[in-house]
């Protein structure tokens, strides 16, 4: 990195070297025998590259606590402290582990094991979906209404 870059710059190029370093992550992925089956597979990286860089918050290139509590908060599932860190082992294979790489992450979202957090992210575009749509309000219900 340029070690006259201040400010802005600096960050610019952090994020950079960042997106170069997910990208070889990526590039291992579309190489790899075990994912070929995979449907869509390089528009899915992209996708969860960009999921990743966005909620990655100590910009180290790892998804901690806090930003995995930020990705659920905006999902609108917010958890306690024991549920992100029993997620957090379960993802990072171990409880000692209190960052998760890319290549976990990727690993989780494209492995066959059907993690709380895979379910979350993959069901957040059916949600989204949903908010779009025109919804009348549920009509008042009645005394005739009750079983």
């Amino acid at each position: 990195m340029d070690s006259n870059a201040q400010g802005g710059k600096a960050y610019g190029l952090l994020k950079s070297h960042q997106e170069e370093r997910l990208d070889s992550i990526n590039e291992a992925f579309l190489s790899d025998p075990k994912y070929a089956e995979e449907e869509d597979l390089s528009s899915k990286l992209d996708m969860f590259k960009k999921k990743y860089v966005e909620f990655d918050l100590n910009d180290k290139g790892e998804l901690d606590l806090m930003g995995l509590k930020q990705m659920l908060e905006k999902l609108g599932l917010a958890k306690t402290h024991l549920e992100l860190k029993k997620m957090m082992a379960e993802v990072a294979g171990g409880p000692s582990k209190d960052t998760l790489s890319y290549s976990d992450f990727l690993n989780m979202m494209l492995g066959k094991r059907n993690g709380i957090l895979k379910l979350i992210l993959m069901f957040e575009g059916m949600g989204k979906e949903q908010e779009h749509k025109d919804v009348a309000p549920p009509r008042r219900k009645t005394f005739s209404d009750l079983p």
